[in-house]
């Protein structure tokens, strides 16, 4: 009995895995960045509450992505020089990471500076966690560094896969686009 090759991730992973990118863009685009008192100035409660609202978003959707991920059928990747594959595995794991770790120091930092997340709507999380601010400023800073590294990260994430689609011709970027039968 025949295997059936499968050339392309299904519907729901397709859509995951773009909407993550444009959520993720869009809340570094709002990001506001910068000093705790311009974070929080009430001229940018309008980005802020953006900016926070998507970043939980993209937590949510991490979050699905891995548990979809665990059911799902993937395509086979081409057959690539070795350093490729290990580069490709070693860029989706670090993509993975920062998926988690962007907004979970966003929210360490703000919770432990003893700001509640302000989201869009007027919802408002409150602070669990005893205030330790000089911790907390801390955590936000890394939050910046890790945000600066994913939109890297996944600019060359980006660029690998219209290198696959141009030079090597392989179907990689093919296969996360939807496709006619």
């Amino acid at each position: 009995m025949e295997r059936e090759t499968i050339t392309h991730y299904s519907a729901p992973t397709q859509v995951l895995h773009w909407l993550t990118a444009v959520l993720v863009l869009i809340a570094f685009i709002y990001g506001p960045g910068g000093s705790e008192e311009r974070v929080y100035a009430a001229a940018g409660d309008f980005e802020r509450q953006l900016h926070e609202t998507l970043g939980l978003c993209v937590l949510a959707l991490v979050v699905l992505r891995i548990l979809w991920r665990a059911l799902d059928k993937r395509p086979e990747p081409p057959p690539v020089a070795r350093w490729m594959s290990l580069t490709a595995g070693l860029v989706q794991t670090a993509l993975y990471v920062l998926l988690f770790a962007v907004p979970l120091t966003a929210i360490g930092g703000a919770w432990l500076e003893g700001h509640a997340l302000s989201l869009l709507a007027g919802v408002e999380l409150a602070p669990p966690l005893a205030e330790s601010h000089a911790l907390g400023a801390r955590i936000a800073e890394v939050h910046t560094w890790l945000g600066d590294a994913i939109l890297w990260l996944a600019g060359a994430h980006a660029a690998a896969g219209l290198f696959h689609h141009y030079a090597l011709k392989d179907g990689v970027l093919r296969s996360m686009l939807p496709h006619r039968n």
